[in-house]
């Protein structure tokens, strides 16, 4: 009786396993029909052998036993074959494709290098107060359909300041994500007579920034100032090759007469890497139309940060930062509070390391393995299930939110555009745009 149980189980078996995994029996039912009607002959031969006399049993046994070896031994075939086969359809139904990660995303990555020489005032201040404009064109690009990661770097060179034997150069930031850091470092920015020395500081950003060895992303730099292109210990020629090397575009921009720049060797420095060169008016200030939907977007802006849930031992002091820089960006008019808002609203804005919010787009990060003196007050009696609750809840409102920014900025976007009548091409933000757009088209970037 031990074989027939052993059979029947393994038979059970099969059928659990295929009715679990949600594969179709049609295959094996021809197989199971068989095996089946074969299983009751057998036992209908041994309950009949056990009617006749021991000895005609113990004659047949060894029979019995092989035919039910054979038996067992089929099944147990089949149902590792079936085992197998469930296996790798339950892999590929535990793993959908996600057409979005079909492709690793390109990645746009922007140095930006600007002169802090005591001339340089007027640039500095055209940097702070394009900012969120320029984020916004890049916030817009898309590659492969897929929205690339945008990172952006500050160096200041120039700078008296600054220490001699690095040729006054400095890394402001490096190559990130984190806006509000940039735009905090950007805003502590301060001018101080100088030497400048361009091919020094282009050779330091291609070697020091994490450069991708990527063909396809997007990676740009671009150099403001208004001394010759050829001062300095580093040629500008050798720089510019060796960014080139490195799949790296360098764009320069002149601060005054355009016709200077091309004497003084600007316009030669992006020739080397098939840039652009553009000039601008440093001394111009920037001029922002407001319009009918700009009040609307700011409380939704106030909104939004009501969405942030700070945590680790430098969120409370990063919430405050993102408040910051709310009123820094307000300080050139409430029009570039809106343009930041508008950015805040975008995928390009990313605070993981200090809002629960952003960081559980990541599956690894879990509310519920955050200290307790890491949580924000609102937070630190909630149960866990309380915790998932309350970050869920805000990625709601944080999305709904983001929308409504996005559908208010489009009429917004078509409001201005019938406003524009005179405004100045020659300044840093329209340069920047116009080179970036010009260059991300070769890369197959659309805007």
């Amino acid at each position: 009786m031990y074989w027939i149980i052993s059979y029947l189980g393994t038979l059970k078996g099969i059928i659990i396993t295929l009715s679990e995994s949600g594969v179709s029996l049609s295959q094996s039912r021809d197989w199971l029909s068989v095996r089946w009607r074969l299983l009751m002959v057998s036992v209908g031969s041994i309950i009949n052998q056990t009617t006749r006399p021991m000895k005609k049993i113990t004659k047949s046994l060894p029979y019995l036993l092989l035919a039910f070896a054979f038996l067992s031994g089929t099944v147990a075939l089949y149902a590792g074959n079936i085992r197998t086969a469930v296996r790798k359809i339950q892999t590929i139904k535990q793993a959908p494709i996600d057409p979005n990660t079909t492709k690793t995303a390109k990645k746009i990555k922007l140095a930006l290098l600007l002169d802090t020489s005591g001339s340089m005032d007027g640039l500095i201040d055209q940097a702070k107060s394009q900012f969120w404009t320029i984020v916004n064109e890049l916030a817009a690009a898309k590659c492969d359909g897929a929205k690339p990661e945008v990172k952006i770097a500050l160096y200041e060179y120039g700078n008296d300041g600054l220490p001699a034997s690095e040729g006054y150069i400095r890394l402001v930031t490096p190559l990130t994500n984190d806006l509000d850091k940039l735009s905090q470092d950007l805003f502590a920015l301060k001018t101080n007579g100088g030497s400048e020395f361009c091919g020094h500081v282009i050779q330091t950003a291609s070697r020091q920034l994490d450069w991708s060895a990527d063909g396809g992303d997007l990676q740009i730099i671009f150099i403001a100032g208004n001394e010759p292109f050829t001062q300095g210990s580093i040629n500008y020629q050798i720089a510019c090759e060796e960014a080139k090397k490195k799949n790296i575009i360098v764009n320069t921009i002149f601060c005054g007469d355009f016709q200077e720049g091309i004497n003084t060797s600007w316009k030669s420095g992006a020739d080397l890497t098939s840039g652009s060169y553009a000039s601008i008016e440093q001394n111009s200030k920037t001029v922002f139309t407001p319009s009918p939907y700009d009040d609307k977007i700011d409380q939704l802006n106030t909104q939004l940060n009501n969405t942030y849930i700070e945590y680790g031992t430098e969120g409370k002091k990063r919430k405050e930062a993102q408040a910051t820089q709310d009123a820094e960006s307000e300080s050139y008019g409430a029009a570039n509070k809106v343009n930041r808002a508008v950015s805040k609203s975008t995928h390009v804005y990313q605070n993981k390391s200090w809002d629960m919010v952003d960081a559980a787009e990541d599956k690894s990060f879990d509310v519920t393995k955050v200290t307790k003196n890491e949580l924000p007050q609102a937070m630190k009696n909630m149960s866990d299930d309380q915790k998932k609750s309350y970050v869920k809840q805000k990625t709601v409102e944080r999305e709904k939110i983001k929308v409504e920014i996005q559908e208010l900025n489009r009429k917004r976007t078509t409001f201005l555009l019938a406003q524009k009548k005179d405004e100045k091409e020659n300044m840093l933000d329209k340069s920047m745009i116009n080179s970036i757009k010009a260059q991300a088209e070769k890369n197959n970037f659309k805007f």
